[in-house]
């Protein structure tokens, strides 16, 4: 008996068979669509916040309010990655053996301080890119920013003497020459000239107005600052002359000292005793 068997039907039972994944349908999309819809909705997006950002222009006030917002957040943002970009630079350099005098700088906050004023910076220059801001409000702002600016670059050149100070203490010198006064000093004048000109800067006027304004109360400044010129003077004199070195022993009864010079400051000798 012979059976008649379909042509068709049987090629296509071998091609399941055979290569069952070619005929498989998949609903995934493809890559480049994926692509083409998120582009597309991104587009949209930023329409969206042009098209509400366009509609803050009938209310002056929160217009320029969520503008000096943004401008803080992106001011602090870049704060961030200032720093953390000047000290992770300053820390591989650190480790080269030339430069050390990297390390003191980073211990005494020099990098850090300088990092500091990168706000302030994007805040000054950016000032004039905010809408709808009254020329007061842009004044004000500006000097407030500038302050910050001034008093973190006074920070900086402070903690600047301070490494320097250390640096100049590992020297065979500082064992017969001892700065550590001077350095104190500076700093005293640093930041009363430094409280100066960020006040004028506040109140927007000339530095020299205050500074004439000091002329008279010259007799007052005096007389606080009494001790603080004697002990300079006295200072002065024990280095100059070479009386006193750290590592000297001393003995001074009436005030209970009797050891070894550690230290010499401005207004202090640090004695170690061994009583």
């Amino acid at each position: 008996m012979q059976t008649t068997v379909n042509s068709g039907f049987f090629v296509a039972s071998f091609v399941l068979k055979r290569h069952p994944k070619r005929l498989k349908c998949s609903n995934r999309p493809d890559a480049s669509y994926r692509r083409t819809v998120l582009l597309m909705d991104i587009k949209q997006l930023w329409l969206n916040v042009q098209d509400l950002w366009g509609a803050l222009d009938q209310h002056p006030l929160l217009h320029s309010s969520l503008a000096l917002i943004l401008l803080l957040v992106i001011a602090l943002v870049l704060g961030r990655v200032a720093r953390y970009l000047i000290l992770h630079a300053t820390k591989m350099l650190g480790r080269q053996p030339a430069l050390h005098w990297v390390n003191d700088f980073r211990h005494n906050k020099v990098f850090h301080r300088l990092a500091q004023m990168t706000p302030s910076l994007v805040i000054q220059f950016g000032l004039h890119l905010v809408p709808e801001l009254s020329k007061t409000s842009l004044n004000f702002l500006g000097n407030v920013a500038l302050a910050f600016t001034i008093l973190f670059l006074l920070l900086a050149v402070s903690a600047l003497l301070s490494a320097l100070l250390d640096i100049y203490a590992r020297t065979e010198h500082a064992r017969t020459r001892s700065i550590k006064g001077y350095v104190q000093l500076t700093k005293m004048v640093l930041y009363v000239f430094g409280a100066i000109i960020i006040v004028a800067t506040l109140i927007d006027r000339s530095p020299l107005l205050l500074l004439s304004g000091l002329g008279a109360m010259s007799a007052v400044i005096l007389l606080v600052y009494k001790d603080t010129l004697l002990s300079f003077v006295a200072s002065v004199q024990l280095t100059s002359n070479d009386m006193l070195r750290v590592g000297d022993w001393i003995e001074m009864p009436q005030v209970g000292a009797d050891g070894d010079v550690v230290d010499i400051t401005l207004h202090t000798v640090k004695v170690q005793n061994y009583a």
